[in-house]
């Protein structure tokens, strides 16, 4: 975009999921090797872009996976706590079964009420939209060019319900695959908008009009 921001936003990279699947939330959980694999895939990507700056939630995941996505590009990624994944306080950890078990009725109420009901000790979406999207308004106001966001896929999905204006029961509607790339447009007059969701690298150059890629 010629006129305004436009921010990658970027989903850090694989990590360690266990069977049966448990809620991971704001826990500090590290990248795979397929995790770290996916993060250097977007060094060339990005190198190819005339970056202005980058941001990324403070957890590891999302630090280490800017630094590698950001190789060769000159930038560091700032750190921004308001970016974390959502807390899901005392359900983190845990899988579905034992959320039900330590807290009856809260995982059948939060289903009903995603944007609003927040687990023990945690935060609803729509305390994790509001607290991100704040963030990311800091990050866009008073800049030009292309900005880097690495943040989570909680995260990363709200942010999108705000541009398009939907309602937080629908953000599971959205991709948002390990490593993926979302394109959020902010130009000086007018709403943002939604460019692109869920690219891999290859699809990303493509979109991005990058040569030879």
């Amino acid at each position: 975009m010629k006129d305004g921001v436009t921010v990658l936003l970027l989903r850090h990279g694989e990590i360690v999921q266990t069977a049966p699947r448990c809620f991971v939330g704001q826990r500090d959980l590290p990248l795979t090797a397929t995790g770290r694999r996916q993060a250097e895939a977007w060094a060339p990507v990005l190198a190819g872009l005339k970056l202005g700056k980058a941001w990324c939630s403070d957890l590891s995941r999302a630090r280490d996976t800017a630094a590698l996505a950001l190789a060769g590009s000159g930038i560091t990624a700032t750190a921004l706590p308001q970016l974390r994944e959502i807390s899901l306080g005392g359900w983190e950890g845990l899988s579905a079964d034992e959320v039900r078990q330590r807290f009856p009725g809260e995982y059948e109420r939060r289903g009903t009420d995603l944007a609003g009901v927040a687990p023990a000790g945690g935060e609803s979406f729509a305390q994790a939209q509001d607290r991100a999207w704040t963030a990311l308004c800091g990050i866009v106001a008073g800049r030009n060019g292309w900005l880097l966001v690495v943040a989570h896929a909680g995260i990363n999905r709200a942010l999108i319900c705000r541009v398009l204006g939907l309602p937080l029961a629908e953000l599971f509607l959205l991709g948002q695959e390990y490593c993926a790339l979302n394109i959020l447009e902010f130009p000086r007059q007018g709403r943002a908008r939604l460019a692109a969701l869920n690219l891999p690298p290859g699809g990303a150059a493509q979109r991005l009009g990058l040569p030879g890629r």
